[in-house]
């Protein structure tokens, strides 16, 4: 069986993704019983999932890169 896990398992609160793999928890605690073609539709996500969860990430801890707010 394909899966994604990289051995990264950390949650990410404010995406609700692992971030090593970029998995829910659903989708982590439900993956033997999806099919085939589940699966490849999560893993064809995942890509965009982690990009997306860099991004936030880096906002998050860098100061300097988060957009300014007006007043």
């Amino acid at each position: 069986m394909q899966t994604p896990c990289i051995h990264v398992c950390s949650m990410v609160s404010a995406t609700g993704f692992c971030a090593g793999c970029g998995r829910t928890l659903q989708e982590i605690g439900g993956w033997t019983n999806y099919t085939d073609a589940e699966r490849r539709r999560i893993i064809a996500q995942l890509p965009a999932r982690l990009s997306t969860a860099v991004a936030r990430s880096r906002m998050t801890t860098n100061p300097a890169e988060r957009p300014e707010r007006p007043l």
